[in-house]
């Protein structure tokens, strides 16, 4: 294998390891304005909100219990939780080539 080709492949699995990171960081930063009762009207709120609800869509309402706080932690909790794993373990395998 040349280096060249070890090169890309780890620039490949470092790429995919800070996508799946911010991913997370979104989910996370959601998960703390919620339970911070950040104002929804303000732009980056807004904006990380709309970016966790895109992320967490396959998840959404996948628990559904009654209180407010552990819903949200887990609905978007999950979601970072598996992005992280599945980049990360990706980034793993790619590096190993």
């Amino acid at each position: 294998m040349s280096q060249s080709y070890r090169s890309r492949n780890h620039q490949a699995a470092t790429v995919l390891a800070v996508v799946a990171d911010i991913t997370a960081v979104i989910l996370g930063l959601w998960i703390l304005f919620s339970l911070l009762d950040a104002n929804r009207a303000n732009d980056l709120v807004s904006v990380v909100h709309d970016a966790a609800q895109w992320l967490a869509g396959w998840s959404h309402d996948l628990f559904t219990m009654d209180t407010d706080w552990l819903r949200t932690v887990l609905n978007y909790g999950l979601p970072a939780l598996v992005y992280l794993f599945i980049g990360h373990t990706l980034a793993a395998r790619i590096r190993r080539g």
